[in-house]
């Protein structure tokens, strides 16, 4: 393994600058990657050709960005940027093609990792000597952002380039760990890695073992953050949230993207995306009596969370401008909850409730595809569509947790 840990020296005392929304500057008690390279002066850098891979998500505790950071700083040479989905200033929309262009604001060639290819290729590699990743994920292997990761990981090992990466928090914390490994097959964007859907590792530590599980391994090196802790969410850390994707605005968004994501698969169900509430809530036209989901759904005690029900009309997306009615997800305790079969008893409840709407029947099967790139495997869809009873499939959903606890926590960095 080539991963090395970049420990910088930090000053004790030090308070979190920038605060705002109501948050105590005081308060803040974590410090990420590019925060800790900023009290560093950037010596790491000096002399060599920077390429920066980052979006609207990082910036500095002062909501600087990382691009601005770099182009300004006298030791920091930067020739290019990478952006993954929605580009480099985060002006694209979720799943649209995304361009090679000039950054306005710098002067400097922006390149697409999310259109005609989503590895660096030698050309773009030639212009550097080492490459910097930061971004700021949801801890949802779903989300794009670490597959994009990944690509640089191994663009970097093919053309013995370093990489970077400016580490940043886990949103969902380090100790929860949902879901089954993805299965050979099902290998994809969505799914880029073996790991389960909640996988409870910082963009680093995931890097750290990817590259240690490699059989080819880049040259890593990881920039700690100061003062985050396992058991910390985000909410916890006292930093601000920037808009990680269009409808992921809140940092409390990455709590509710896995608890309905995979239904948005399925694409006859509103999650919320063209309403106020993306991912914490369900809706149809076809359901007509959301109390009695409410109360379905309730009457299970799951841990931690409780179901409230709501009539809306969405701006956008699916059910634009019907009526509709569902359920919103709220988390009463999220130290309990496990968010991810949240989305399964659903609709276990809606189809006691509307056997009529068979729903993996009614699916265009065009959809299956994703569905189960997404869940990582065909089991889940295949076996939970028989009877529509959760306790049946959440064997092989949890079958991998504990061992990947075991496996992963070799290289925790906190």
């Amino acid at each position: 393994m080539k991963t090395k840990l970049y420990v910088l020296a930090l000053v004790l005392g030090g308070m979190l600058a920038g605060c705002s929304n109501g948050h105590n500057c005081s308060q803040a008690r974590v410090k990420t990657g590019i925060d800790v390279l900023e009290e560093d002066g950037f010596a790491m850098f000096r002399g060599k050709r920077v390429g920066l891979c980052t979006n609207p998500t990082g910036v500095d505790r002062n909501l600087k960005s990382t691009v601005d950071i770099f182009y300004e700083a006298e030791d920091v040479n930067l020739v290019a940027l990478f952006g993954p989905e929605h580009g480099v200033r985060g002006n694209v929309h979720a799943g649209d093609h995304v361009g090679n262009e000039v950054d306005s604001k710098t002067g400097i060639t922006m390149y697409s990792l999310y259109g005609a290819t989503r590895k660096p290729t030698q050309e773009m590699m030639d212009q550097i000597d080492v490459m910097v990743y930061d971004i700021q994920d949801n801890g949802c292997r779903s989300y794009t952002y670490i597959s994009t990761m990944g690509m640089l990981m191994e663009a970097c090992a093919e053309y013995d380039k370093e990489l970077v990466i400016l580490d940043r928090p886990n949103p969902l914390g380090g100790r929860k760990i949902e879901g089954n490994l993805v299965e050979d097959g099902y290998i994809s964007f969505v799914s880029q890695f073996k790991i389960p859907y909640l996988y409870a590792q910082t963009p680093g530590e995931l890097a750290t073992y990817l590259n240690a599980k490699s059989d080819k391994p880049c040259k890593l090196t990881v920039v700690k953050m100061h003062g985050w802790t396992r058991d910390m969410n985000w909410d916890d850390t006292g930093l601000e949230w920037v808009v990680a994707s269009p409808h992921v605005p809140h940092g409390s968004s990455c709590y509710f993207y896995p608890a309905t994501g995979i239904l948005g698969e399925f694409g006859f169900f509103n999650i919320g995306v063209g309403y106020t509430l993306p991912f914490e809530m369900v809706g149809s036209n076809w359901i007509t009596n959301a109390d009695s989901v409410a109360n379905a759904l309730n009457a299970l005690n799951l841990p931690g969370v409780k179901f409230r029900p709501i009539y809306f009309k969405p701006f956008y997306a699916v059910g634009q401008g019907e009526q509709m009615q569902g359920i919103q997800i709220h988390i009463m305790d999220y130290d309990k909850v496990y968010l991810s079969e949240i989305q399964f008893y659903i609709v276990q409840e809606l189809y006691k409730l509307y056997p009529e709407h068979d729903l993996f029947r009614d699916c265009n099967q065009n959809r299956f595809n994703m569905f189960d790139k997404v869940c990582g495997t065909n089991y889940i869809r295949e076996h939970f569509s028989q009877g529509y009873n959760w306790s049946d499939v959440k064997p092989y959903w949890d079958k991998d947790i504990e061992a990947y606890r075991q496996e992963s926590s070799l290289y925790y960095l906190y």
